[in-house]
């Protein structure tokens, strides 16, 4: 491997390289112009080997059994539900979501459902939600 110039100066020979950038400098005085102006790390240095990368994981396909076809919600009382803003405030108690992440974590999601059903907060939510529901059959 030959001796590589100075990118800084471009005059001397390179004897070091930037820890950041790796861009080769021959002497301190070198070394601090090239820190006058911030340097981009390199694409190897931005992700350690320490760091692997790991795909978004994708949600499981879940088969719902349901007993009768009406108690599918349509693409319609869907969307209401989204965007309604009461349901919406409910949605930022930290309390609610961690009852939402436990039924949904839950492999008896049913069984977690009916013991959270038993909790003030959230038969409050679902009753909002039920209430939108209806409005939406009428």
């Amino acid at each position: 491997m030959g001796a590589r110039q100075c990118e800084i100066c471009k005059e001397a020979q390179s004897k070091y390289k930037c820890p950041s950038c790796l861009v080769p400098y021959c002497s301190l005085a070198c070394f601090k112009k090239h820190k006058e102006i911030p340097c981009a790390q390199t694409p190897s240095e931005t992700k350690g080997p320490s760091e692997p990368i790991v795909a978004p994981r994708l949600p499981e396909k879940r088969v719902y059994e349901v007993e009768e076809q009406s108690w599918v919600l349509s693409k319609e009382q869907l969307e209401s539900i989204a965007l309604s803003t009461e349901i919406r405030d409910a949605l930022k108690d930290e309390q609610l979501q961690k009852l939402i992440c436990k039924i949904d974590a839950s492999s008896d999601a049913e069984n977690e459902l009916d013991k959270t059903l038993q909790g003030e907060t959230f038969q409050l939510f679902a009753d909002k939600i039920l209430s939108i529901v209806k409005s939406q059959s009428r």
